[in-house]
């Protein structure tokens, strides 16, 4: 099992979680965060740290949330690993909580 980024984190990118993540599994694209889940030990200690409330245990994802398990996957690999907090984007409060948001994903 793994912790995925889900819908909320888009055009948010908070990385409080990457700070507290013991083993560097957060990958950094241009508007979203995700989370290796080859690397992802199960620790929970992220879950908590995201003010947008987009990191779920991959068992308890929202309904609609679950194609971001792939998405995690496939973006982990592509992207560049961010192990240091940096400022959320700049209208990150904006966006924060609005639905549906897949559609803004820049990969």
């Amino acid at each position: 099992m793994t912790f995925v980024v889900t819908d909320n984190c888009i055009k948010c990118k908070y990385t409080d979680c990457v700070e507290v993540c013991p083993v560097d599994c957060f990958y950094e694209g241009p508007n979203f965060l995700v989370i290796d889940p080859d690397e992802c030990i199960d620790c929970a200690l992220c879950e908590p740290e995201c003010p947008a409330e987009a990191i779920f245990s991959e068992d308890e994802l929202p309904p609609g949330q679950e194609k971001y398990i792939e998405i995690n996957a496939e973006l982990a690999g592509k992207w560049e690993n961010i192990t240091e907090k940096k400022d959320p984007l700049p209208d990150a409060a904006e966006w924060d909580g609005k639905p549906d948001k897949f559609q803004y994903l820049e990969k």
